[in-house]
């Protein structure tokens, strides 16, 4: 089931199932339900509330989704975004290349939160911030969604404290990440969060799940890998985060993007004004934004 968070013709933030040939969204109180948002969903969520949308998935009811702005899923996440960086090997190693360094396989995953004012939605711009920084970077990444509260969670019971996934664009801006060698500043700017197009409910992957996550600049493929790929998957991530720290429902987990980045390239081939940036996971869909 896919549920995404948009805005309709009388400007009111609504969350809907979309339809299962993804033509209409379905208001949540259609089906009688309330006019949660969507953590509200989530923390709502229960096989009563999947029972009551089902019949209207192929009803041809709704809204046709051509006719209402998608924004973000969870436009305004109630914390930072929690990232693991360099989680694809081939990642590492053009980072590494960029800096300069010798690549050593970690240990210890590198954790580092993003911040998050409003995020992005899909068609939306992102900033190039281009009076501090000319070295702007795309970064297609796999999002979970949790689904239930992890405190102290053990690695087999992960998957069943998932909600669903969706897509971020872990947009960096390279000069300032390196300047202040830490990740905060550099990616944390406004606008620096493109999200979606919707969130996909997790019983409807495999476990673990097996997706191509890609990415693409003015139609060019510049990213391609499988998330079978992770150096640490995402229940060794989600024990080790929520031994320390509770996770919420509603809390993004971005879990790395692969090898492909802007500045992996030689030389170094970062975004400007008008780039088109396409982030793509199947099973999931496509984020779309323009640099502006």
């Amino acid at each position: 089931m896919k549920f995404a968070t948009y805005t309709g013709p009388d400007n009111r933030e609504r969350v809907g199932a979309l339809s299962d040939d993804d033509a209409k969204i379905i208001p949540l109180e259609d089906a009688g339900l309330p006019a949660w948002d969507m953590r509200g969903l989530i923390e709502a969520w229960s096989d009563a509330v999947r029972h009551a949308l089902l019949p209207l998935l192929a009803g041809g009811k709704g809204v046709p989704l051509n006719s209402v702005k998608l924004d973000a899923p969870i436009p305004h996440p109630r914390h930072d975004i929690l990232c693991i960086g360099q989680n694809y090997l081939e990642h590492a190693l053009e980072s590494a290349r960029y800096k300069g360094v010798e690549y050593k396989k970690p240990e210890y995953p590198m954790y580092f939160s993003k911040r998050v004012d409003r995020a992005v939605g899909p068609g939306g711009v992102i900033p190039a911030h281009d009076d501090i920084t000319d070295k702007l970077d795309y970064e297609a990444e796999l999002a979970v969604v949790i689904g239930k509260r992890c405190d102290h969670l053990r690695p087999e019971d992960a998957y069943s404290h998932i909600f669903g996934y969706t897509i971020v664009n872990d947009v960096s801006a390279r000069d300032i990440q390196l300047n202040h060698v830490q990740f905060m500043f550099g990616k944390g700017l406004d606008g620096f969060t493109p999200m979606g197009p919707w969130i996909v409910t997790a019983d409807e992957f495999a476990t673990p799940p097996d997706l191509l996550v890609s990415c693409f600049v003015n139609g060019e493929k510049r990213q391609a890998a499988n998330t079978s790929e992770f150096i640490f998957d995402i229940p060794f991530m989600l024990s080790q985060l929520s031994a320390g720290m509770a996770l919420e429902p509603g809390d993004i987990l971005i879990t790395g993007t692969p090898s492909g980045v802007g500045m992996g390239f030689q030389p170094p081939r970062f975004l400007h004004k008008g780039d088109v940036v396409e982030c793509r996971i199947e099973g999931i869909g496509s984020l779309v934004n323009t640099v502006g």
